[in-house]
């Protein structure tokens, strides 16, 4: 089984569906103290005129040691009614916004206040748009029985002995923190997925790249979206 990790982020860039694609299983690591200016609960689109923004759902005051798993949303705003009004200036250039407002929109009738389950339900909705596989679990929900973990690329270690995976992928800006000796003892391959962000048109001069995958797929059908998960190394 290959398998991989990822904290749970709100409409993460394509490099993240592409660890999805190619994978068995996803767990989404929920139980790490939250970190400010991440992208748990915000990420970029497009601004109106040049460069980009923010999209950002607003969080409950909590203290600074919170974890993600009990981060909640302030669904007392309109928050999902700024987000839309940030994207309606796709509809005169994207030629898919139609759908992915339909997709957005199904998603914003989800009822919870845990960040990390509205990202679970958004990824889940998004790569079934996408036709993409997301067989997942969360990390907090699933009662592990794992060694004691000591340095931090144990905790990938540890899971995936748990769950028994042959390989274990990851972006390849975490491969500084790994020990590839240790997954070697266990049997377990280590691979760096690095996925090229080649440029879509955008419909104007310059390029954003890098952004959420709500700009993939305004400007990007389904089959050329896939293409693009698959145009990847490992390094």
């Amino acid at each position: 089984m290959k398998l991989s990790i990822m904290q749970p982020y709100f409409f993460p860039y394509l490099g993240y569906f592409a660890l999805i694609k190619h994978t068995d299983h996803f767990v989404l690591f929920d139980t790490p103290q939250f970190i400010r200016h991440g992208w748990i609960e915000r990420n970029r689109i497009l601004n109106s005129k040049d460069g980009w923004q923010y999209i950002k759902v607003p969080l409950v005051k909590h203290e600074r040691s919170t974890n993600i798993k009990d981060i909640k949303i302030r669904n007392d705003e309109n928050w999902w009614g700024k987000i839309f009004a940030q994207l309606t200036h796709y509809k005169k250039k994207a030629p898919f916004y139609k759908d992915i407002i339909e997709v957005l929109k199904t998603i914003s009738a989800y009822q919870t206040d845990s960040i990390t389950k509205l990202n679970a339900y958004s990824l889940k909705t998004i790569c079934d748009y996408l036709n993409i596989s997301f067989a997942y679990s969360i990390f907090s929900e699933m009662n592990l029985n794992i060694d004691e973990v000591n340095e931090p690329d144990e905790w990938a270690l540890e899971i995936s002995k748990a769950l028994g995976a042959t390989a274990y992928y990851n972006p390849p800006g975490g491969k500084k923190f790994f020990d590839k000796d240790k997954y070697e003892k266990q049997n377990i391959e280590l691979k760096f997925l690095d996925i090229k962000l080649n440029e879509y048109d955008q419909k104007r001069t310059s390029f954003e790249p890098g952004l959420s995958i709500i700009d993939v797929m305004m400007f990007n059908s389904k089959n050329t979206i896939n293409e693009m998960l698959c145009d990847y190394e490992f390094v």
